[in-house]
């Protein structure tokens, strides 16, 4: 660790009167984890790590082999602006998860993507991302969910309260130096979308993290809930984070070409060939829940089938469309994952798709501007066009049979994130629901 790191976060603590620090980690679904150290212990976590119990992490270790360190990292350190700031404020700092002997643990999200990262850097390549994470309001998280309006896309209402939690929302962000790019009312009643600016990865996926924490402190401040599951309402639109994503050589975008008719290099064209061959398997990981593919429907703007376009929302794949002088701007916004991933995870499996579409040069098919969702079978057929997994039990068994996520997840979180999604596919279709009440006690 640079001393530098580790004194600038020292004088920090000390500036603002710091008295507790949380060391935030993810198990293997993303769900964020932390405990808090005073201000006494920071030094000594800061040179060695602090020890915990991973074996009541999901994913994480057996009791046998439990003992885990969290090793914080110094340029995560943000102080955290719904804690009280007088006297007792409170920080946080990302950790890596490391083993006693202070190697990599290998079930740590974050360190399956700063590996896979390294790939990409070993051939020159810096990934960059910018995800859309949607989410809704509702009055709370009990019973049926109570929308608080009944906006549209971009709509603006008088007296609407989700738009004071927006402002908050995006002004604490900002404060914890995220970056924000767009605020606004998504498509379906009280949905709405926060869009972070992009940079490299890790970091997009720490600020992704943080950023679902922020948007639900503040609702529940204001006595409202926010939810990131991908379709809590039946018939509107579900909770999308169409991830737009990049690979740069230094300064220069790898994905432009000037003289290409979409804009695109070589490289960017096997990327994107990458993603629509492997989208299948990585599925599970971008959408791992049985309630995402309750969005992954035809009909309500998220994508089902395997195409590509420059223009039409209906694919899996967009190219926005190159504007003149905006050359590091050209990127590809996959459309499938949702918000509640585990963002390590997703970003790892998507680069590691397009990278293997460059590694092995798979050709692009043309682009289908046409709507997907109207075509006939025969036509998509005819035109090579697959569809993602129909549900969470399909995309457990072609996930399964994936050498490149497994390869990309490590041995260790493939066999326990499959586990896991066996567990939760088990318990769901044993239950009865109220669609089976609804429908068949009365008649049968």
């Amino acid at each position: 660790m640079c001393s530098k790191d580790k004194q600038y976060v020292l004088k920090m603590v000390k500036d603002h009167d710091v008295r507790f620090i949380r060391l935030w980690f993810t198990d293997i679904l993303g769900s964020l984890k932390s405990f808090a150290i005073t201000r006494n212990e920071l030094e000594g976590a800061l040179e060695e790590g602090m020890g915990f119990d991973g074996s009541s992490i999901e994913g994480f270790t057996r009791i046998d082999e439990s003992d885990m360190l969290a090793m914080p990292d110094p340029n995560t350190f943000r102080i955290l602006p719904w804690r009280p700031r007088d006297g007792n404020a409170v920080a946080r700092m990302f950790c890596d998860v490391i083993k006693p002997d202070e190697t990599p643990f290998e079930g740590d999200p974050r360190w399956v993507l700063k590996r896979v990262l390294q790939r990409a850097a070993n051939r020159g390549y810096t990934f960059y991302v910018g995800p859309e994470l949607e989410y809704f309001y509702f009055k709370s998280c009990e019973g049926k969910p109570q929308t608080l309006d009944a906006g549209g896309y971009f709509d603006l209402t008088p007296l609407d309260i989700a738009s004071d939690l927006r402002r908050e929302t995006v002004l604490m962000l900002e404060d914890m130096g995220i970056p924000v790019e767009y605020s606004h009312h998504e498509v379906a009643p009280s949905q709405h979308e926060i869009d972070l600016k992009y940079t490299d990865a890790l970091t997009m996926a720490d600020n992704a993290m943080t950023y679902r924490l922020v948007v639900k402190e503040v609702a529940l401040k204001h006595g409202v809930y926010a939810t990131f599951m991908p379709k809590p309402l039946c018939g509107n639109n579900g909770n999308g984070m169409h991830t737009h994503q990049s690979l740069f050589r230094g300064d220069r975008n790898a994905f432009f070409n000037p003289q290409d008719a979409y804009h695109l290099s070589k490289e960017g064209k096997c990327y994107i060939a990458g993603l629509l061959r492997h989208a299948r398997e990585i599925t599970l990981v971008t959408n791992q829940w049985v309630n995402s593919y309750k969005r992954l429907v035809p009909g309500y703007e998220a994508p089902v089938y395997i195409s590509w376009a420059l223009r039409n929302r209906s694919d899996l794949i967009r190219v926005p469309m190159y504007k003149p002088g905006r050359e590091k701007a050209t990127r590809v916004e996959l459309r499938s994952p949702d918000p509640a991933c585990n963002p390590y995870l997703a970003f790892a499996v998507m680069l590691a798709a397009g990278l293997d579409g460059i590694d092995n040069c798979y050709e692009l098919p043309e682009p289908v501007e046409q709507n997907v969702y109207t075509m006939s079978p025969q036509e998509r057929d005819a035109l090579g066009i697959k569809t993602l997994p129909e549900d969470l039990w399909e995309a457990i068994q072609v996930t399964e049979k994936s050498e490149l996520v497994k390869n990309t997840l490590g041995d260790h979180v493939f066999t326990n994130f499959i586990a896991n999604k066996k567990i939760e596919w088990e318990k769901y279709r044993a239950q009865v629901t109220d669609f089976e009440l609804r429908e068949y006690l009365p008649v049968l």
